[in-house]
């Protein structure tokens, strides 16, 4: 399986790196994942110019998402689901020819109208919101649980 996480913006802490390379490192076996980054835009000043930043950094995510992934969108308003269902949905989606599956995370401002109508699932980790660049530490440790999940082996932290 191939699992891409677009994702807006450079992660310049080094903590959160060395997390989702350690994560990475781990889902070796599993799937082949890669972190593709479009560049950010400069933060708005207004409201008004929120929806622009979202659109621009929409129009870059749009333009690195393959045609044949499943998308899957990370959206508060999004579908919440335990570690157990989001496993299963991946184990659902191979099992059914989707042998791509790209996770989509928006900037600080979140995701354009675009992007959210494109994917084909939308998906939230929680009312909360997370900064964007810990979003990325989540998803792939819990992308990493589903693997262990689907395989039915014993998850060590």
């Amino acid at each position: 399986m191939n699992i891409d996480i677009l994702c807006v913006g450079k992660l310049k802490e080094k903590y959160f790196k060395q997390g989702i390379e350690e994560y990475i490192k781990r889902l070796g076996p599993y799937a082949n994942v890669s972190v593709i980054e479009v560049a950010d835009e400069k933060a708005p000043e207004s409201l008004s110019q929120a929806e622009q930043v979202k659109t621009a950094e929409g129009e870059r995510l749009l333009k690195k998402l393959p045609d044949n992934a499943y998308a899957a969108a990370l959206a508060i308003q999004g579908r919440q689901m335990a570690s157990e269902a989001f496993a299963e949905k991946i184990r659902e989606l191979a099992t059914y020819g989707h042998s791509h599956i790209a996770f989509i995370i928006g900037g600080s401002n979140g995701l354009s109208s675009a992007v959210l109508h494109r994917a084909d699932f939308q998906l939230s980790f929680s009312k909360f919101t997370f900064p964007h660049q810990l979003m990325r530490l989540i998803l792939t440790e819990q992308i990493y649980r589903a693997f262990k999940i689907i395989r039915g082996e014993p998850y060590h932290k």
